[in-house]
């Protein structure tokens, strides 16, 4: 990788001392775009059929665990039982 990066800018060098010295002359003509006609036509068309979503609200009691942490050395609440 290093070889092939200190060719690169030894090329470089050699170029820029080729223009100084006026060996090397770069020439060139100023380019155009081509011109384009549009004419007629018409956008593509797209249909889409669509899946429709019906989005309701339900009420509902569900039962949820009660979950009761204690740090070590303190008891277990009187009403809740002790892990095994």
């Amino acid at each position: 990788m290093r070889f092939l990066l200190a060719l690169v800018g030894l090329a470089a060098i050699v170029v820029i001392v080729l223009l100084a010295t006026n060996m090397l002359r770069l020439s060139g003509t100023p380019g155009s775009l081509p011109t384009v006609k549009i004419e007629g036509g018409s956008a593509p068309s797209v249909t889409a059929n669509m899946a429709t979503v019906t989005v309701g609200t339900e009420n509902k009691t569900i039962e949820v665990p009660k979950v009761s942490i204690n740090k070590p050395g303190q008891p277990a609440p009187a009403n809740t039982a002790a892990a095994q």
